[in-house]
């Protein structure tokens, strides 16, 4: 397996991170593990958008992809990101307390 440079890690997890479509399915995925239909629908965007985003948040290393018989369920691949995540949140509050999130 090719190592790669912490940097080079937190560079991957900025990109994903970097559209906000990926960010709220990130925190959809914090509260439970999702189908892509389900996050589509929540999300209002296309089974295909969605598809692509999951795409690169498993390429990424934040999602797994479980099969369930002809469909795949997704979930955070470990659930120390959702503290990460959760984390940053905070952090970026407390940079800019006026930015007061709003549900996803």
């Amino acid at each position: 397996m090719e190592k790669i440079t912490k940097g080079a890690v937190l560079a991957r997890f900025g990109y994903a991170l970097s559209d906000a479509t990926r960010a709220r399915i990130l925190m959809i995925l914090v509260e439970a593990p999702a189908y892509p239909s389900d996050l589509a629908e929540e999300l209002g965007v296309s089974r295909q958008s969605i598809s692509n985003h999951l795409t690169c948040l498993r390429d990424c290393g934040l999602v797994l992809a479980i099969p369930e018989g002809r469909r795949n369920r997704y979930e955070l691949a470990d659930r120390k990101l959702a503290h990460a995540l959760e984390d940053l949140l905070g952090l970026a509050l407390a940079v800019k307390p006026e930015h007061q999130p709003i549900q996803a």
